[in-house]
């Protein structure tokens, strides 16, 4: 594989999407079972992270946010000694009465699954924030178990939004690069870590007016140009002395990347040399 960031088409086969799909509506079947009382394997759930914001590839893990009731919300935050922890413990039962096989377990902020084939889907229980709305899209507040328990929120539409837009705007070059530079962190750098909304939040912010260019066109910019921007942006941006974050695309929510920073410039070092 070249290190060039590349176009990228059907990055995950069409049996891949078919296994997540049964997957995804099997788990909001549960979800809506046990908390909605409700037999509907579409409503309440939509897909997140870079599943989500289609910058996944083949080994990423899929992301499902999963709305719960405000009732329930009450519920656990009522709830003395870490109601977030009761929470997911409370989804993780409900995942276990459909997938009682897989590895399922409480994480932090999440309930992960593993299945047997070693795909991975992270559910993320949330609630709508009903006193905040940013740009049109529904706020979610979600449990954070770490540390005695805390509620976090986000905002995924505002985050898919800007990136479609940005995307089409680049001729694909936002999605193409985010894809590829995944490809690099698996293929070569698989032992550190490097998130996918800190990579797809890096492109967003250091391409520019980079994109593709359109039938017909040519550029005056040398081979490897574009690359050697992105590591620009890197090294001019997030000196190694200071706390780093940056802003994800559209939510403007603080994305912390210090425990991804070193991985980021592995990556990019291997795509612009």
């Amino acid at each position: 594989m070249s290190n060039r960031v590349t176009k990228y088409t059907d990055v995950i086969s069409v049996d891949i999407r078919s296994s997540i799909s049964t997957r995804y509506h099997t788990v909001t079947r549960a979800i809506n079972d046990r908390f909605w009382g409700i037999q509907d394997d579409t409503r309440n759930s939509l897909y997140v992270g870079s599943y989500g914001r289609n910058t996944a590839i083949n080994t990423s893990d899929i992301d499902i946010l999963v709305e719960l009731r405000e009732e329930e919300y009450q519920r656990y935050d009522s709830v003395q000694g870490n109601g977030q922890s009761r929470l997911l413990q409370a989804v993780r039962s409900a995942i276990l009465s459909v997938y009682p096989q897989s590895d399922v377990r409480a994480d932090g902020q999440i309930v992960k699954i593993t299945f047997s084939d070693g795909m991975r889907f992270e559910i993320l229980p949330a609630f709508r924030d009903i006193y905040s709305i940013f740009d049109g899209n529904r706020v979610y507040k979600y449990p954070d178990a770490n540390m005695g328990g805390n509620w976090r929120a986000t905002n995924p539409k505002a985050e898919q939004e800007a990136m479609r837009k940005k995307n089409q705007e680049s001729n694909g070059l936002l999605y193409d690069t985010c894809k590829h530079m995944r490809k690099i962190r698996d293929n070569h750098f698989s032992s550190y870590h490097l998130s996918g909304i800190v990579i797809d939040s890096f492109v967003y912010a250091a391409m520019k007016d980079w994109r593709w260019l359109n039938s017909g066109e040519t550029s005056t910019s040398q081979p490897g140009t574009y690359e050697q921007v992105l590591l620009d942006y890197l090294n001019n941006h997030f000196p190694y002395w200071a706390p780093q974050t940056i802003t994800a695309p559209g939510s403007e929510q603080i994305v912390d990347i210090n425990g991804s920073l070193e991985c980021l410039t592995k990556v990019m070092m291997f795509i612009a040399e």
